[in-house]
């Protein structure tokens, strides 16, 4: 290989990169327009979408027994209550 190919190989390489990048632009803006679609045709909160990750394996009693209505959080009932359900009466937070 010479000079010459090495160059117009990473001449060829970078034109492809830029058509990439283009057309993924332009992918991007259309899948965006139909998960906002998505997203208020099945009502879908954040937490829905992207649940926490890292959580624990729901061992017994570890699955959710409270949801926060404005943000779609839930809590198990076990350990420190959040903060959307501390002193209030929970059993309107039920599920």
């Amino acid at each position: 290989m010479t000079m010459t190919e090495y160059k117009t190989l990473l001449q060829q390489k970078a034109e492809l990169e830029a058509r990439i990048a283009e057309v993924m632009k332009t992918e991007k803006v259309a899948a965006m327009a139909e998960a906002r679609t998505l997203v208020r045709q099945y009502q879908l909160t954040e937490q829905d979408v992207f649940p926490a990750s890292g959580s624990k394996s729901k061992g017994p009693g570890g699955e959710p027994k409270y949801r926060d209505p404005a943000t779609g959080a839930t809590w198990s009932g076990r350990g420190k209550p959040p903060n959307w359900i501390k002193d209030k009466d929970r059993a309107s937070f039920l599920i």
